[in-house]
């Protein structure tokens, strides 16, 4: 317990400090409101837009956990499928690398055009964001099977698929895991994304509606609520790695 504390009381003292500094900055500069508002006014606008931000976040929410595990999904076959077929990586990993720069704003309108204004464009933009980092942790952590190991199974009359599931999947977990927890990351960014080229609710639309408006405050609400769902979904990933990859060793707090 004490150890967890050492661990959390750091970055929250900075965040409380950050905090008082912005808001007194705000006051001793008289920063006008609609430029930059002051972190009590982004609360008391937050309290009083629960209600209507209820529906945007939902359907934010909604929208990643359709993406996002459809993202991981992707990732994983392909991962499997350049490490299985080696002349598949030779042949596709470059253009797995060159599809990265393209930009996902410049993306959306195209998928825009081809599927419509529903939410297949937006599922797939999400797919996009978050099937790349999967892909290439769990190609990384597949290469790096223990090489004893997987001699010693040949050795023993193991199939192919034995040496897959008992072997190097196990193996590639933890590298999986850390482009999960990327891909997590990514998820809710890109969810908004989509929501910003086209859409009729969430936390994107609501983000455009209020910079028209210039509410700067209710875009700070929108951004605080991106955030935390950011982080609940990458806690949630955090601790399914917990759960499967037990004899992985801790670090020492």
């Amino acid at each position: 317990m004490i150890s967890r504390w050492k661990q959390i009381w750091p970055p929250l003292v900075a965040v409380i400090f950050f905090l008082a500094l912005w808001q007194l900055s705000v006051s001793w500069f008289g920063i006008e409101q609609w430029f930059l508002p002051a972190p009590t006014d982004i609360w008391r606008e937050g309290v009083a837009s629960a209600s209507s931000l209820k529906g945007h976040t939902l359907a934010t929410l909604r929208l990643t956990l359709t993406g996002f595990p459809l993202g991981v999904a992707a990732g994983l076959i392909c991962a499997v499928l350049l490490h299985i077929v080696p002349w598949t990586a030779r042949a596709l990993y470059p253009l797995l690398i060159l599809s990265q720069n393209v930009p996902v704003i410049a993306l959306g309108p195209l998928l825009v055009i081809w599927f419509g204004f529903g939410q297949l464009p937006k599922i797939i933009l999400i797919v996009l964001v978050c099937f790349f980092p999967v892909a290439v942790a769990g190609l990384g952590g597949l290469a790096q099977t223990d090489r004893l190991m997987l001699q010693f199974m040949k050795m023993a009359g193991a199939t192919r698929r034995q040496i897959f599931t008992k072997l190097e999947l196990p193996h590639a977990l933890p590298s999986l895991f850390s482009g999960i927890k990327i891909s997590a990351a990514y998820a809710v960014t890109g969810a908004v994304v989509a929501e910003l080229i086209g859409g009729d609710k969430g936390l994107g639309y609501y983000m455009q509606l209020q910079k028209s408006a210039y509410r700067t405050d209710r875009m700070f609400v929108a951004i605080i609520l991106i955030v935390l769902l950011s982080l609940l979904l990458f806690a949630a990933v955090a601790l399914l790695e917990k759960w499967l990859v037990r004899w992985k060793p801790q670090r020492d707090a």
